[in-house]
């Protein structure tokens, strides 16, 4: 097995299961105020059978809040599918305005925990790509979860994609909170560098002006089946 894809194997499972975690926190949060609520409306039942009036302004804002988390549940379940299905082909068509929004949503509760928010500037025209969807989803995770640790005083991260006619770039600013011993050589390291080389792009971590750069082409070319180059 190449050494290469025993790395991106292994970040691949983690990757999973960071997320799948992240998802099944929000699922949570949704059923606990749901389940709140429906013990709110309990006791507006109790107080009917004593025969206290009941306020339909407080029943109607009563539902409409249980009505507002099931739509938020089914939003996140949409989105935990459209991960999952991520997996399903090794290469296929991406369209990286989608997949910059998708992976800030995907990514948000974990950056509210550290009080930072993201800013997507979609391109002014669709940008498609065909790639490995997973291993970019995963390079892209990577890079947020190094730049959240790096933000300035903004506590904001920007997300932008550009492209010409053979290769397209995904660049995150915002990263000027280094400290003063911070050695550009940590990032990227061995999984980014891996998976990069899969992607058939490169990393770049542009320490001075506080920026991750992401070059990928935009079609493989002559670029090995990436199931070919894991045998």
């Amino acid at each position: 097995m190449n050494p290469q894809w025993d790395i991106i194997g292994s970040e691949g499972f983690k990757f999973m299961g960071k997320m799948n975690a992240s998802i099944s926190h929000e699922i949570k949060n949704v059923l606990a105020i749901i389940n709140e609520n429906a013990g709110l409306l309990e006791d507006f039942m109790l107080m009917v059978e004593k025969g206290v009036p009941l306020d339909s302004e407080r029943l109607k804002k009563l539902a409409d809040k249980i009505q507002s988390q099931i739509q938020r549940a089914d939003r996140i379940v949409k989105n935990m599918n459209t991960f999952a299905h991520s997996v399903d082909e090794t290469k296929g068509n991406v369209e990286l305005g989608e997949l910059l929004s998708f992976m800030t949503v995907l990514s948000q509760r974990l950056a509210a925990m550290k009080e930072l928010t993201f800013s997507v500037v979609p391109p002014p025209d669709p940008i498609t790509i065909t790639t490995h969807p997973f291993l970019l989803e995963n390079m892209i995770w990577l890079c947020l979860d190094f730049a959240m640790e790096m933000t300035g005083p903004g506590k904001s991260l920007h997300l932008t994609a550009d492209a010409d006619d053979q290769w397209a770039s995904i660049t995150i600013s915002g990263l000027e909170g280094l400290r003063d011993n911070f050695s550009s050589e940590i990032f990227p390291g061995k999984r980014e560098n891996a998976l990069m080389q899969a992607l058939g792009g490169r990393a770049v971590f542009d320490q001075s002006r506080g920026k991750i750069v992401l070059s990928l082409p935009r079609e493989p070319g002559a670029q090995k089946d990436l199931k070919a180059a894991g045998e």
